[in-house]
């Protein structure tokens, strides 16, 4: 039921409309900047009533398109509505939705595929074009007119400082407790004004606890009452186990061995069902008073500032299962003073990842034998999601680790190839890969020692023998020495996956 009286600013209240009227405000071509991130704190109302007010302008013979920047994925309501209408021209940062992803497969939406802690500074800087729309979703309007974002941050606070236009969509689903919730720093400038942030420590805060806006700018408000996309968590299998296992091994005999305190250094963790299997192994290790500073707050986080295992955790926005929303709706004053939600070019930003000493844990679709990752692209070409916020951490990151299973598509599939058939991050930024076969520490290793290692520990014994003799070959044939490789078979694996449908040979 929708709650009236989050409205608090009277002079604001008279702007209350419709989500139609709302999206008549929005012209065809417009540069639309939303919240969201991770399925989070996305509007929802206004953007359905633009993918109907799409379909009718097509259905008339219209041409009508937007160009869409969020923060990371969104949900059905925005990315989908929008995708199932084909009214995106222009999409970035980060998708999750699978008719988006399909729309920009068949190139019928143009994607860009940005780390999530550049896109606010470099619309700022101007490199898209003037922002038409901003649609926020909010959890309230204080009475002097700030707005209190509900529960993500993202790229909110620039889209309202860039935008011609601002709509307000005000969500009484969000928890009223998220109000103090927030912190949003209003020291940053372009070069060459930039200033240290000043954040030495995750529980730092130094900002705002809610949106400045222009009251001149915003031209809608609108009152809705609906949940965030929660994607439930599939319980961790026993791949999921033995990779956490092995990272829980590994970060313990780093504190042996005095490279990290007992109570580790901030975690930072993708999202995913592995990276929330690890987080849930770290509720039953040795370390204690734990902390984190990342992008997005997952179920195993939850749990940890719960029993106390962790002690803070700043972050840009939630991504829960269904379960863990209601829990922490149902108790968010709990959780007030041990979560901070951040603008993520701040959430993001490597100075602070640097100072801080992130310890950065991302998935990957792909690894090649010299520790490059593909995190975006499946076969070379076939946009998956985005590479999110791992470019982020991972090049700053104090210890940088990559994790996923050895093998996919019921073993079709080989995550250790010869060659990345797109590469993300370098094997100059890559510390760690994990599979559940074991560890891999590269750090320290020219590239035919890291090729040695990651076949022997991380590669599924199907495809371990493969390697070998393709690393052999490569190493008595190649054209150099320093990291050697067969480019007539270097990618071979990947063409006949095309062609049969599996890496393995016939």
């Amino acid at each position: 039921m929708i709650d009236h009286s989050r409205i608090r600013s009277a002079a604001l209240r008279t702007r209350v409309c419709t989500a139609d009227e709302a999206a008549s405000l929005i012209e065809p071509g417009n540069v639309v900047g939303t919240s969201g991130f991770t399925g989070s704190g996305y509007p929802k109302a206004v953007p359905e009533a633009l993918a109907a007010r799409i379909s009718d302008a097509h259905a008339q013979g219209n041409p009508f398109k937007v160009s869409l920047l969020t923060g990371a994925s969104t949900g059905p309501e925005l990315d989908g509505a929008l995708a199932q209408v084909d009214g995106v021209s222009f999409r970035s940062p980060f998708n999750t939705d699978a008719t988006m992803r399909a729309n920009i497969n068949s190139a019928k939406t143009d994607y860009l595929d940005m780390h999530l802690g550049h896109l606010g500074p470099q619309v700022w800087q101007g490199y898209y074009g003037d922002m038409d729309v901003a649609v926020v979703e909010a959890t309230a309007i204080r009475e002097d007119g700030t707005v209190v974002p509900s529960s993500s941050v993202g790229n909110s606070k620039v889209w309202v400082e860039q935008a011609r236009k601002v709509i307000i969509e005000v969500n009484s689903w969000q928890s009223p407790d998220l109000e103090g919730m927030h912190d949003i720093w209003y020291g940053t400038a372009l070069p060459p004004h930039r200033q240290p942030i000043p954040c030495t420590r995750p529980d730092d805060r130094f900002g705002d606890t809610a949106l400045r806006i222009d009251p001149d700018k915003i031209v809608a408000v609108v009152e809705h009452h609906g949940p965030d996309r929660n994607a439930p968590f599939s319980p961790p299998d026993a791949t999921a186990e033995a990779i956490a296992g092995y990272i829980i091994d590994f970060l313990s005999h780093e504190v042996k061995r005095g490279r990290l305190p007992p109570s580790l250094l901030p975690l930072q963790s993708g999202v995913g069902n592995v990276a929330n299997a690890v987080l849930g192994g770290l509720e039953n290790s040795p370390f204690d008073n734990l902390t984190a500073y990342t992008e997005v707050i997952q179920d195993g986080m939850l749990g940890m500032l719960k029993t106390g295992k962790m002690r803070v955790a700043s972050a840009t926005a939630f991504s829960l299962s269904p379960e863990a929303a209601e829990e922490i709706n149902d108790n968010m004053k709990f959780y007030s003073d041990k979560i901070i939600l951040r603008p993520q070019d701040i959430s993001n930003h490597p100075e602070v990842i640097r100072r801080l000493g992130c310890i950065g844990m991302n998935g990957l679709i792909e690894a090649d034998i010299y520790g490059n990752v593909n995190s975006t692209h499946v076969m070379g070409s076939r946009m998956q999601n985005g590479i999110g916020g791992s470019g982020d951490f991972t090049r700053n990151a104090y210890i940088s680790m990559f994790m996923t299973p050895s093998t996919a598509k019921g073993g079709k599939i080989s995550a250790i190839v010869p060659m990345c058939s797109h590469v993300d991050h370098i094997t100059q930024d890559v510390q760690v890969v994990v599979t559940e076969q074991g560890l891999a520490d590269l750090r320290g290793l020219a590239p035919r020692h890291r090729a040695e290692l990651i076949i022997e520990k991380c590669a599924h014994p199907t495809y371990r023998p493969m390697l070998l003799e393709y690393y052999r070959a490569a190493r008595d044939h190649s054209f150099g020495q320093h990291a050697p490789h067969l480019l007539d078979r270097a990618l071979s694996w990947h063409q006949r996956f095309v062609e049969t449908g599996s890496m393995l040979p016939a």
